[in-house]
């Protein structure tokens, strides 16, 4: 199969993955009968606010300019942060919030096996239960199309729910604000403006707070690898999510080499204890020595140990928003999603970015299940020549 037609095949799969089936039609209708149904309201003796956002790490660390406006606007209200466990601790030692509440949102939970059809349901009535207990004033969706996240704000009974005009959310919305494609930072943003007024681009920050105990163990760690001491830190994060996302281990131990050759670098490989067998991998792979930290330190150590390196590279995924965040250059390699909402945030002149120009792409399709990856090349026509010479400005500049 051609370029050409390749792209084109993609293209016709990317529209019918997108395009509404009868099960999320009759969804929709079953989702407008129950914004209807009157839950009692409860009515809080103070200004409480929550946020929800089911995503994973790089999503809840794009929603902090939009917590710290919020904040700064309404220095005395308490602001509670509804998350999943498998990003929460992001946001442990952000000052701006008051509490960070987690649950397994459905349909977010990597690790969970195939849910009953109505435990999504038996879920969500038991956690608005708890949230009424607790009593907000306010509550704003953070994910543009969480319809889920929407109906529970609506059985909790909080009284003023804010979100995005879009078809599954908007029922249970009492301020539905029209939704306009944007980078996630703005989307978020504009959630909130509202209350805190427009803000510029350039006041726009992404808040990470590195606790005093992640540094000491990063720098202790450090401490304790030979090769890495007096050299420059360059770290290589591998792991994405989904294959549609992934690069080629042999190109990764390609990449490691000819950048601690040409840049007297040590390479640190990072990632979760998952991406261990990944990064094995790559490792066997290479001709000079690298390091793995797959598994190592939690997300706190991440952000440590990258606002101590030169550079990051990797696929688009969280780890290259927790670099972004402490202020370290960045080249992220784009496959499926749209940089033009996911790119890290901050100058592009620090934050580069790569990708195919195949025409299918971005298709936003992150998980393409048993299709061939052979049909996705939108990583695979990223080379290691491409990359090195990227990383290899930020480097040099």
């Amino acid at each position: 199969m051609d370029r050409e037609a390749l792209a084109e095949r993609n293209r016709l799969l990317a529209e019918a993955y997108h395009a509404q089936s009868v099960r999320h039609k009759l969804r929709l209708r079953l989702l407008k009968l129950a914004a209807v149904f009157p839950f009692a309201t409860v009515s809080p003796s103070s200004q409480r606010i929550l946020l929800i956002r089911p995503d994973h790490i790089g999503d809840l660390l794009l929603t902090t300019p939009a917590i710290h406006a919020l904040r700064r606007a309404l220095p005395n209200a308490e602001i509670h942060m509804l998350a999943g466990p498998w990003a929460a601790s992001v946001l442990q030692s952000n000052p701006d919030l008051d509490q960070v509440l987690t649950v397994r949102f459905p349909g977010f939970d990597r690790a969970s096996a195939q849910q009953r059809p109505l435990q999504p349901y038996a879920l969500l009535l038991k956690i608005s239960r708890q949230l009424r207990v607790i009593g907000y004033s306010t509550v704003i969706i953070m994910r543009p199309d969480h319809w889920w996240g929407a109906f529970l704000a609506h059985a909790a009974g909080i009284r003023e729910r804010v979100g995005y005009a879009l078809p599954d959310v908007a029922p249970f919305l009492t301020r539905a604000i029209p939704f306009a494609p944007a980078h996630a930072v703005r989307q978020n943003l504009r959630l909130v403006e509202h209350i805190t007024g427009v803000i510029p681009d350039e006041a726009v920050q992404l808040q990470l707070p590195i606790a005093p105990n992640d540094a000491q163990f990063v720098e202790d760690w450090l401490e304790s690898i030979p090769a890495a001491r007096d050299k420059r830190l360059v770290c290589l994060h591998t792991g994405a999510g989904t294959w549609a996302k992934q690069w080629e281990a042999a190109r990764w131990a390609q990449l490691a080499d000819a950048l601690s050759e040409h840049f007297d670098a040590h390479v640190i490989f990072t990632g979760t204890s998952g991406d261990k067998l990944t990064i094995e991998q790559v490792l066997s792979q290479a001709r000079l020595r690298h390091t793995s930290a797959a598994g190592v330190m939690g997300l706190g150590g991440l952000a440590a140990l990258y606002q101590k390196s030169a550079l990051v590279v990797g696929c688009d995924s969280g780890p290259m928003h927790i670099a972004a965040a402490v202020g370290t250059p960045t080249v992220t390699l784009f496959g499926p999603a749209n940089p033009a909402e996911f790119a890290p945030w901050g100058s592009r002149e620090r934050h580069l970015l790569l990708m195919s120009s195949i025409a299918c792409r971005p298709c936003r399709v992150l998980d393409w299940g048993d299709d061939l990856p052979a049909y996705h090349p939108c990583l695979r026509d990223i080379t290691v020549h491409d990359v090195f010479a990227t990383a290899s400005h930020l480097l040099h500049s």
